[in-house]
């Protein structure tokens, strides 16, 4: 096993699925609650994990059929990478917003459950993540696609769970602004450094 794909797959992985979105936000309010934790953690680590499978193997028999895609995928997701990481950087600039987690009643498990499903499977961005960047990032490891995906996969796994069961330590720090200046930082750098990989790929 290429451990060091493996861990190349779980940096990016974790890097795109940590850019705050109302999935993560959603995670992070029902650990905050306490309330069917387990079950939307793994419900949203799954329903990644299946899509993740889906674009590091499916993505490059497409691509084959298509020799054309590759390069418009390319060119494509690192422009938008370019694009998400200056946008990251003008919000750690600017930004003076903190998550604001809602105190709301308590709802029922299924309700739950749709929720967190209708935030991962109607959320376009998590296709251009999962599917298309993750994909496209695992054409540059032809044969170590299985690690790269175990490894996006692991990351996801962790980071729901994280977030979920972490949620009470978490609070203090997301309400402060600074907090979120500085993540922001962070995904522009590292959505730049993917984007230049891409770009850099013979």
């Amino acid at each position: 096993m290429d451990f060091m794909t493996y861990f190349t797959g779980m940096t990016v992985g974790l890097s795109l699925i940590v850019a705050i979105g109302a999935q993560n936000a959603f995670v992070l309010q029902q650990g905050l609650r306490n309330e069917f934790v387990f079950a939307v953690c793994l419900a949203c680590a799954l329903s990644d994990a299946i899509l993740i499978v889906v674009g590091v193997t499916s993505l490059q028999q497409i691509v084959e059929v298509l020799p054309w895609l590759d390069p418009v995928m390319r060119y494509g997701g690192a422009a938008f990478l370019i694009w998400y990481g200056a946008k990251s950087f003008m919000s750690a600039l600017r930004g003076s917003s903190a998550l604001e987690v809602s105190d709301s009643l308590s709802t029922s498990f299924a309700k739950t459950m749709a929720m967190g499903l209708a935030l991962t499977w109607l959320n376009p961005h998590v296709y251009l993540d999962t599917v298309v960047l993750l994909g496209t990032v695992s054409t540059r490891f032809p044969e170590h696609r299985f690690e790269f995906a175990a490894g996006a996969v692991t990351g996801s796994f962790l980071f729901f769970f994280s977030l979920g069961y972490g949620a009470r330590w978490l609070r203090p720090l997301f309400s402060r602004p600074l907090s979120w200046r500085i993540l922001e930082a962070v995904i522009g750098c590292v959505m730049w450094l993917i984007a230049f990989k891409l770009l850099s790929r013979v």
